[in-house]
């Protein structure tokens, strides 16, 4: 089993997913690095260069790659755009958003503009935000509030919620 985290840029998908890999003994992915390995290029350069529209193409292609077990895939915030990349990802696991507010998301994305995020060129965060959040609700099979906890609170959080799962894939 996989655990699948998404949410928007800046709420600790990579963080978390990291520490919660270390934690539980599993493999830890983040898909912006396999779309980059993929295309040889930043996320924010495919956007620029190519297109938004090539982006998501190109994430959903990586998302429809990925064939593992026991990972943490931390996704990029834009992936939930990609019906058949998510179907993808729940086949082989639990999907996990991890909620923050966008005040505390403004505070952590300094960088929004430059940071390589689907969107963002034409919209402001809120919008990013509002537009988004009925898709991570969509295809969460677990929310963890993030707002006011420290990563590996988090972690521990989504252990809490999933150690049956976790336990019963060993099995």
């Amino acid at each position: 089993m996989n655990i699948i985290l998404i949410g928007m840029p800046g709420c600790g998908k990579s963080t978390v997913g990291s520490l919660l890999a270390k934690l539980i003994g599993y493999r830890f992915l983040d898909t912006d690095t396999v779309i980059q390995n993929m295309e040889g290029k930043v996320l924010q350069d495919i956007i620029d260069e190519d297109s938004l529209e090539s982006f998501l193409t190109s994430e959903e292609r990586a998302l429809c790659s990925l064939c593992c077990d026991e990972t943490v895939i931390a996704t990029g915030g834009s992936a939930v755009y990609s019906e058949r990349g998510m179907k993808h990802l729940r086949k082989g696991g639990k999907v996990v958003y991890l909620k923050i507010g966008t005040e505390e998301l403004k505070k952590r994305l300094w960088n929004f503009a430059a940071r390589g995020i689907a969107g963002a060129k034409d919209k402001s965060l809120e919008q990013l935000f509002e537009e988004r959040r009925p898709l991570y609700e969509i295809y969460a099979d677990y929310t963890v509030e993030c707002q006011n906890s420290e990563p590996l609170e988090n972690a521990v959080k989504i252990i809490d919620i999933l150690k049956n799962d976790i336990i019963s894939g060993r099995q």
